[in-house]
Parts: structure tokens; sequence; C-alpha cells
């Protein structure tokens, strides 16, 4: 839990530096936050890479529908929560890695058809990124006090078997 948080507000910070308001507080307090991470970490939903004993990412993939895609979609799908990079691992590929694990694995085990995530609305950058992963913008949340309001998705048959193992048992 302290390793997720951790991450999580350390992102908080350097996202400040790139003129977004993504996480500059926690949604809707940080006492909700935090139960939404220990509720998914208990469900085992969520997932900490390692590099030793330093953290270098997390990502939650949910197969439960997400409320904020409206209504129950009739397909299955894998939801993305907090993928989150350790700024010393950025820019090496981990998080396009972390988003194909997550939906081969769900593809492979519950046919899932598609992988989905909801985004900051007003983080354009990060739209960007989704959108350089194969994403598609699906249209936005209609509840105007949901800050990831923007809703991406993507086939999982688009997306390839991980060419290494980056998960272990641990």
């Amino acid at each position: 839990m302290a390793a997720v948080v951790r991450l999580i507000d350390d992102a908080a910070v350097w996202l400040r530096t790139k003129g977004t308001d993504q996480w500059a507080r926690p949604w809707p307090s940080q006492a909700d936050r935090d139960s939404r991470v220990l509720a998914h970490l208990l469900d085992g939903k969520t997932w900490v890479c390692r590099d030793g004993k330093v953290t270098a990412a997390t990502i939650t993939a949910d197969p439960d529908d997400d409320p904020y895609w409206s209504q129950p979609q009739p397909e299955p799908a894998v939801y993305i929560h907090r993928l989150v990079i350790n700024r010393e691992y950025a820019a090496r590929g981990l998080g396009a890695e972390l988003l194909n694990w997550a939906g081969s694995t769900a593809r492979r085990r519950y046919g899932a058809i598609w992988i989905r995530v909801s985004v900051w609305t007003t983080n354009v950058g990060l739209h960007e990124y989704y959108r350089r992963q194969g994403f598609i913008l699906c249209g936005y949340h209609a509840d105007d006090g949901y800050p990831s309001g923007a809703r991406f998705q993507k086939p999982t048959a688009l997306i390839p078997e991980p060419s290494r193992l980056l998960f272990i048992q641990a």
C-alpha cells in the first residue's frame, strides 16, 4: 500500500511541472483514493513492479465493469486504473509493456475483447500517450465532477503476447 501511494504522490509532484491539474489533490479525497487503492490491492487487481528493492511501477487491471463507463458493457473488458511509472524508469517502455501485459492476460484469462482506461480529462499529454499506444477516444463521461472523464479503449486482439516475463510469483 505504501509503495503504491508513494508512486502516486511522486507522480503528482512531477505532474505539477507538466501544466496539468491531474492529481493536484487526491480525488475526491485522500481517504477515498486510499480506500480504492487498498480495495484493489486486497482484491488482487493491483500489480507492483520492482527492480530489486525499488518500486518501478504499478498498474491496476480490473475485469469488473467500471461505473464511469456509464453502464455495464456487453463485451468483456479489462479496466486500467493507476498506471504509474517511477520517474527513474520513465521513457523505457515500461508503461506500454504493462498495458500490453494487462490486455493480453485479460484476453487469455477471461476472453476480454477490450482494454479500457478513463484518463484525466484535462491532461492532453496523457491522451496523446494512450493514442500512441493504439487506444482510441470513445468519448467523455457525462459526470462533470469526475476528473478522469476521457474514455479510451483498444481491442485486445491487437496486443501481442508479451515477449518477456514481466511478473514472477514472489
